[in-house]
């Protein structure tokens, strides 16, 4: 017997930074008999697929689609665009930033990285004074994580692409928007990027399985100067196909592709300035209740300027073992999973313990967005960790601000 009388009851809330919360719509659209792969309706779809990617993406470029998670993404980007020997510039501000570092490193590249820590964004003049220095262009590219999930900081790609530019540096400006396509406002062709990986799993709503490279003509040229490039990663046959299966180099992920189609028609229906606008809105209501929590207590945002911060995902701070604890809490009590913290302290130390993040990305409103920091309330005070009052006022009141 549960040693609560709420224990679990009722519908789960799975409130970490991907896998988003799945639109009961998508998943009806994927409950069905395996279609035929030859012809019919899902080679339409996949047609119909690719110009609403593009608009999510805000680009007049190229797309292509792999079967695959974010790492995928970052592999297909590296492989059709880097050599073997060639230097990639790594401006990193969190463990995924890091990531794409070592999967640049493991196809053979030459990674500079420069390490922001875990609560600063990018500092835009110390990357120009690298690439200035770089006289010899032996810099291929800079990839750049537009929202790192695991600090939740939120990166000025703008401004990357202008300080290239400022230096008059041919590299391509590759960026990563995993967590944040769908969510935070991104302008592929009207921020100069070059090179766009993300995956389906987080703002555009699907269970994960499916990855996206966008691309732009500068680096289709880079492609094509590649001495080699593997049948699976190579992007042309994907993003300009002759026969339907080679949109996936091979049987196409049939399932996903009928829930894509959904949450893009969802996507589009709402309109992706206001899909925006909506993640700002419950974004800024989350952070003014941690605000108010962290005013008599160990709580705080890892991100203080609420400029530099993701509206897709916030990593808090509290003190080991609160993290855990309040994670433990209410998963257990109200069916509420919190993202643990990634990456913001070493493997078996102690201090793992006192993070947490919260995934506020895709098909979330407002009273999930209560319900969530109601839960989180309602651990803080049967943990009695010390915390400030008006939390939950002060969420209500951006709300219902709009």
């Amino acid at each position: 017997m549960p040693t609560s009388p709420i224990a679990r009851h009722g519908r789960d809330y799975l409130a970490i930074p991907g896998p988003s919360v799945m639109p009961d719509a998508v998943l009806r659209a994927m409950h069905r008999a395996a279609p035929n792969i030859y012809a019919g309706e899902l080679v339409e779809i996949a047609a119909s697929l690719v110009p609403d990617l593009k608009k999510v993406a805000r680009t007049d470029g190229h797309v292509a689609m792999y079967i695959g998670n974010g790492h995928a993404a970052w592999e297909a980007a590296l492989a059709n665009t880097i050599a073997p020997g060639a230097t990639v510039l790594v401006p990193a501000t969190g463990r995924f930033g890091h990531g794409w570092a070592d999967m640049a490193e493991g196809l053979g590249a030459e990674v500079e990285i420069m390490d922001f820590g875990k609560r600063a964004p990018m500092d835009m003049d110390r990357i120009a004074e690298a690439l200035r220095a770089d006289t010899a262009h032996r810099i291929k590219a800079v990839l750049g994580v537009h929202v790192d999930t695991s600090t939740s900081i939120l990166n000025d790609i703008k401004a990357l692409r202008t300080a290239l530019d400022a230096t008059d540096h041919p590299a391509l400006l590759m960026a990563d928007c995993i967590a944040s396509l769908g969510c935070d406002q991104f302008e592929m062709d009207a921020w100069g990027v070059d090179v766009m990986v993300a995956g389906c799993q987080k703002g555009l709503m699907v269970p994960p399985g499916m990855a996206f490279v966008f691309f732009n003509d500068k680096a289709e040229a880079v492609r094509a100067q590649m001495p080699r490039v593997s049948r699976y990663w190579d992007w042309t046959p994907r993003a300009n196909p002759d026969e339907f299966f080679m949109y996936w180099n091979g049987t196409a992920p049939t399932h996903h592709l009928y829930g894509l189609r959904t949450a893009l028609d969802m996507l589009h229906a709402e309109g992706i300035e206001q899909v925006w606008a909506r993640h700002t809105v419950l974004a800024r209501s989350i952070w003014a209740a941690c605000e108010a929590w962290g005013q008599g207590g160990p709580l705080e945002l890892n991100v203080t300027d609420a400029a530099n911060r993701s509206t897709a995902v916030t990593a808090l701070r509290i003190g080991s073992p609160h993290g855990t604890a309040l994670r433990d809490w209410v998963e257990q009590n109200l069916g509420l999973t919190l993202g643990i913290g990634l990456g913001m302290a070493p493997p078996g130390d102690p201090d793992w313990h006192g993070f947490f993040r919260l995934g506020h990305m895709g098909h979330v409103n407002g009273h999930m967005i209560m319900g969530l920091l109601g839960g989180i309330q309602a651990g803080l005070g049967a943990l009695d960790i010390p915390h400030g009052q008006g939390a939950l006022d002060a969420a209500a009141g951006v709300i219902s601000a709009g």
